[in-house]
């Protein structure tokens, strides 16, 4: 029987291995001193508690905005899309906590993160044993998230039909299980994943209490509102945040995902295979960024080159990078040509080579 070194199991391995493939990726290896580095890792607390903040506060005013235009279809209908968005950014901080990167205190840190997951529906604690695999061998056999983004373009219909399934909730179920550690089967490999087989004894025992947590939440939630308000508070929860989470967010995650990693310029390096995804100024810019990019999360070739870093020093990371022209030649796209690249028709971008797993 094999003996885990402490920590075995739990790391995130940055991307440079990968990356000094290539000669921007050498560059990169040697980019950072190691003052710039405690720089850009360094946490902040009161940053962190502030984009907490914003996204509760931004949630429960839409959650309430609701509740006041009760009544009018098209009144509610646009507070369940703010709603649907506001879970999204919930996401986003619940992966800056399965990465550790959301406070100093790992007891402040794994609160807060299980928080935002709960009231997804989503295992924080799981999600950060899957998440790993997912860093670690990026478009691989064992990368969880190639079920999702892998084998684009596919033209227009067949995204365009997985957006409307995600719409109907159909896809709902399909993303609990990912969060609970059952990720969709590789369709090029045919293997079915088991992330927590992988990992230390730690994390397996704090995700099975978070997702004991999670069905809790999610039991209880609708028997208080039944308590409290009857059938009129249970049917403003369903319509209000269950609705959207089931419906309107996994249309947004989907898209997301395959805006990170769908269609990518090659395989041989994060450079390529992640994508990071530039908004645009103006209105349209910022709908972009608060739907579908909230708390920096567009910058994802620098998140899989540096994980350490915490979302609110990404756009600093990503300038420093681009001075330095290491960026030149990576995966660095407005998001109107990401759009255009990952509705392509099919087979109309050629590969650069077959996916395989970078970070070996």
């Amino acid at each position: 029987m094999s003996v885990r070194r402490p920590g075995e199991g739990e790391e995130f391995r940055e991307g440079l291995r990968a990356a000094s493939s290539t000669a921007a990726g050498r560059r990169t290896r040697h980019l950072l001193d190691p003052a710039e580095l405690d720089s850009l890792t360094r946490l902040d607390d009161r940053r962190s508690a502030l984009a907490v903040a914003q996204t509760f506060g931004l949630a429960g005013t839409s959650v309430a905005a609701g509740l006041w235009v009760w009544g009018q279809p098209l009144a509610v209908l646009l507070a369940m899309l703010v709603v649907a968005t506001q879970q999204h950014a919930l996401f986003v901080l619940a992966h800056d906590a399965a990465h550790y990167r959301l406070f100093g205190s790992r007891r402040l840190n794994d609160a807060v993160g299980r928080f935002c997951g709960i009231l997804g529906g989503i295992s924080m604690c799981t999600y950060r044993v899957t998440h790993r695999l997912h860093h670690n061998h990026l478009y691989g056999q064992q990368d969880p998230d190639v079920a999702l983004n892998g084998g684009y373009p596919r033209g227009k219909v067949y995204l365009l039909r997985k957006l409307a399934i995600d719409l109907t909730g159909w896809t709902a179920p399909k993303t609990f299980a990912y969060f609970f550690g059952a990720p969709s089967i590789n369709a090029d490999t045919r293997q079915a994943l088991r992330p927590l087989d992988d990992t230390s004894p730690a994390l397996r025992l704090a995700a099975r209490h978070d997702r004991w947590a999670v069905v809790s939440f999610h039991l209880l939630a609708p028997a208080v509102c039944l308590s409290w308000g009857g059938i009129d508070a249970l049917v403003k929860w369903l319509i209000l945040w269950i609705v959207p989470l089931v419906t309107l967010l996994q249309a947004l995650l989907r898209l997301r995902a395959v805006a990170e990693h769908g269609a990518p310029g090659g395989y041989d390096s994060p450079l390529r295979a992640a994508r990071t995804n530039l908004p645009g100024p103006g209105p349209l810019g910022w709908i972009v960024r608060a739907t579908l990019f909230p708390h920096h999360v567009n910058y994802h070739v620098e998140h899989h080159l540096y994980p350490a870093v915490p979302h609110y020093r990404l756009p600093e990371l990503h300038r420093l990078l681009r001075s330095r022209g290491v960026l030149d030649g990576a995966e660095v796209r407005s998001f109107a040509d990401t759009m255009r690249r990952v509705f392509a028709p099919r087979g109309s971008i050629p590969e650069a080579n077959r996916p395989r797993n970078i970070l070996q």
